[in-house]
């Protein structure tokens, strides 16, 4: 079993209709979407999270349950659901985002199950490590389960609600005590360490803890960084629609490959060989690569591999 944590969100992404612009509104979230990649790929995934009851949160809810992810731990309020406002930039997207007392960012620790069934894995990521009071409840859960099982994070920086670098990444490296899979994009670094080598940061990543370390670079590829040696690969050639929940896709990638052949623990990362990572790597590039094929995060089923 796979346990995703954190925030469930609507990403209103921009088209045009007769010469002008509209937004159309699309199920989101980067936890939300990581979820709901593994569930497509058929492996057992659940999701922890706090849902809105207004008509977007149940338009979540919804979408998500349609794609094999169980809900038995996720919980309901009557805030209003986050929204994301994407803006594409040459680079990529621009996400601005409305949550103040949104549902999605008032988890509390009360809401979290007593305990996890024993081998489940658990990923955590994203700006519900930055939000009131659930990057705190979350940062709670990720310290309890801390060697208990296989802690995985993909931080999926948005600089727009980082107001204090400097703080942000000493709360950043504290995360990174607790986990053994780091899934990290380029531009996350870049922004992080400007000027820095990629694969000197990996070495620092992996220097606080975690067994692998794996940097996305969107259309060059990806590489990662284990036992302090470099495995890479490319990306699958595609005509791309967007770019919105690659990231995510290629982490639930990851983490379906490791459940599905049984390296979902310490140990399972650990006695990866460089065979194992790079098709570790090809399929995550693979799902990602497909995701990009349409417009929204909507990644692919497993029958469509």
């Amino acid at each position: 079993m796979i346990f995703v944590a954190g925030e469930a969100l609507i990403d209103m992404a921009p088209t045009r209709q007769e010469d002008k612009a509209a937004y159309v509104a699309h199920p989101g979230g980067s936890p939300y979407n990581v979820a709901m990649g593994i569930g497509r790929l058929g492996e057992p995934v659940e999701f922890l999270g706090r849902f809105s009851t207004d008509g977007f949160g149940q338009l979540l809810r919804g979408h998500i349950g349609k794609s094999r992810v169980g809900l038995n731990h996720a919980v309901e309020g009557p805030e209003l659901t986050t929204l994301a406002l994407v803006t594409p930039t040459p680079t990529g997207e621009f996400f601005s985002f409305y949550c103040q007392n949104t549902a999605d960012t008032l988890l509390q620790p009360s809401d979290l199950p007593a305990e996890l069934p024993e081998g489940a894995m658990l990923h955590f990521g994203s700006i519900s490590l930055l939000l009131e009071p659930t990057a705190s409840t979350l940062e709670g859960l990720m310290r309890r389960e801390k060697g208990k099982r296989l802690i995985s994070l993909d931080p999926n920086v948005r600089p727009f609600l980082i107001h204090d670098r400097a703080a942000y990444i000493r709360r950043l490296e504290g995360w990174l005590n607790c986990a053994d899979l780091v899934k990290v994009s380029e531009a996350d670094l870049r922004w992080l360490y400007p000027g820095q080598s990629l694969e000197a940061l990996a070495q620092l990543w992996t220097a606080h803890g975690a067994a692998l370390a794996v940097v996305t670079m969107g259309g060059d590829g990806a590489f990662a960084l284990h036992g302090g040696e470099v495995v890479r690969v490319e990306s699958p050639r595609v005509s791309v629609v967007d770019t919105v929940g690659a990231g995510d896709t290629f982490m639930a990638g990851l983490l379906s490959w490791l459940h599905a052949h049984g390296f979902g623990s310490r140990a399972g990362l650990e006695s990866l060989g460089p065979d194992q990572i790079s098709q570790l790597l090809t399929f995550a590039a693979k799902v990602a690569a497909i995701n990009c094929t349409r417009a929204g995060a909507d990644p692919p089923w497993k029958e469509e591999l």
